[in-house]
């Protein structure tokens, strides 16, 4: 019983240590060459270049042309704040406003409250993104003209849209990472690094660092490497 245990746990070890192997180290391929197969890994950080706030709001009440026009006032009301506060005109876009009418909807019951709902808002695409960031975060301002936004600071979007002027060079860097990691296996197994026997690149990602400053983002790129090993 000792024995059969024994050889169990053997013959798991080597099962486990053999997968390492292979997924991030030496094996023998089939013509008898010894590879060795690494990952290469690239980041930055770096800023947003364009930025999306989606500024939403919406009036209730009885009389439908009366809340468009409360709409409406409100929309000229942040128009004018974005202007006067630096946002191009080119880069403020009005959004055509939604009608909700209660009594359309069967599943109401009793309802007594106001019977129209219309919402609408703004959206400003820029590149200006530390002025969008600066604005998005006065939103108190707004209120006191009585204007409450809906979404808060959720309807911020930032984006980095430069990628093509880095990505050589992150290639680059990852390629580079890659030979240092063979290099190293090379000398820890007593062999020489010999020609590429073959590569492939992963895709960019790019996503925000953390949820608080999701103005910078992170860009990353692997790629992987299999090098001859020479003896």
């Amino acid at each position: 019983m000792e024995k059969n245990w024994f050889s169990s746990l053997v013959l798991a070890l080597g099962i486990v240590i053999g997968c390492l192997l292979i997924g991030n180290g030496i094996r023998s391929v089939s013509d008898g060459k010894r590879v060795v197969e690494v990952r290469g890994l690239s980041e930055r950080e770096v800023p947003a270049d364009r930025v999306t706030w989606n500024i939403n709001f919406s009036e209730t009440g009885n009389d439908l042309m009366a809340v468009y026009r409360q709409v409406s006032a409100k929309n000229k009301i942040v128009t004018d704040f974005l202007k006067s506060n630096g946002i191009a005109e080119k880069d403020i876009f009005q959004n055509a406003p939604n009608v909700y009418d209660r009594t359309s909807n069967m599943y109401a019951g009793n309802y007594s409250g106001p019977r129209y709902s219309v919402s609408s808002g703004i959206t400003v695409s820029s590149s200006d993104v530390d002025k969008v960031r600066e604005l998005s975060g006065r939103q108190g301002d707004l209120l006191a003209k009585g204007i409450a936004l809906e979404g808060g600071n959720y309807n911020v979007d930032y984006e980095f849209t430069g990628l093509n002027s880095i990505k050589p060079q992150m290639i680059e860097d990852a390629t580079k990472a890659a030979r240092e990691a063979a290099e190293k296996f090379a000398t820890d197994s007593d062999s020489k690094l010999g020609k590429i026997r073959n590569a492939s690149q992963g895709q960019f990602s790019i996503e925000s660092i953390n949820s608080t400053t999701p103005y910078i983002k992170k860009v990353r790129i692997v790629t992987y490497v299999t090098y001859l090993l020479e003896d």
